[in-house]
């Protein structure tokens, strides 16, 4: 398992642990600011996260449901966006405590208002993440390590297991070569790149690639769901997914 320096869980980058100017980061403010220009507030705040926001919504918090996620747990929202997962969490589970981050303070304010007073969230432009040790049942990363560079997903990786309980459970969406519908999203990438009009890294990863970072995070594999099979009889997610655990096999 990786080791940070100085205290536990700590990140010690040039600038304190902060990443004003990441390529994640700076992707998204500006992104974010172009979709608020042109389209009306609730378009904007779903198109910032990948549209289908109420689709999107109902699937992935019926995922974390069939995950373990139950009444009077902890659920941390890593990425959380503008409340996407979130708003489709509070119909389904009363939590005892949800926690969601992000990298902007715009999709944050919006996921605010669409979900309930107890529901926290935190900007967080670091490589940790803003909790103390093992105090989540479970933490969810939906279109997150899309956007990142592989070690950047290790370190967090790290942290998520850091902040897991004994047992708790890590649900992540993920985009790989060998799902043929992601095929097309990388070819895509790879035609706009050479126009230079990409507007955020796409990145993909192999499932064997998150079970070793996995391994090494201290994260067991409890399975996986393809980004085509239908959720609950519902249309699919359309990112596969890597469920772990925390000390699981």
């Amino acid at each position: 398992m990786l080791k940070f320096a100085g205290q536990k869980g700590e990140w010690a980058a040039k600038d304190g642990g902060t990443m004003a100017e990441f390529h994640f980061v700076r992707d998204y403010v500006k992104l974010v600011r172009k979709l608020k220009r042109r389209y009306p507030i609730d378009e904007a705040m779903s198109r910032a996260v990948g549209g289908d926001y109420e689709r999107i919504s109902d699937i992935a918090s019926d995922i974390l449901v069939e995950a373990g996620l139950k009444d009077g747990q902890n659920l941390f929202d890593f990425g959380c966006g503008s409340g996407r997962v979130a708003t489709g969490v509070a119909k389904k589970v009363q939590l005892d405590k949800y926690l969601g981050v992000d990298i902007v303070k715009d999709l944050l304010s919006y996921a605010d208002s669409k979900t309930p007073a107890n529901y926290q969230y935190k900007l967080n432009r670091s490589f940790t993440l803003p909790a103390d040790d093992a105090t989540f049942d479970m933490v969810c990363a939906f279109s997150v390590v899309t956007h990142l560079l592989h070690h950047e997903s290790y370190l967090y990786f790290c942290e998520i297991e850091r902040i897991l309980k004994p047992g708790g459970t890590a649900v992540i969406s993920f985009l790989e070569l060998a799902e043929p519908a992601h095929w097309e999203i990388f070819n895509a990438t790879a035609v706009q790149t050479s126009r230079s009009k990409m507007p955020h890294l796409n990145a993909f990863t192999e499932r064997n690639q998150l079970e070793i970072m996995g391994k090494h995070a201290g994260l067991g594999t409890r399975g996986f769901i393809d980004g085509t099979a239908p959720i609950n009889g519902k249309t699919a997610l359309g990112q596969s997914v890597i469920i772990l655990s925390k000390g699981g096999a």
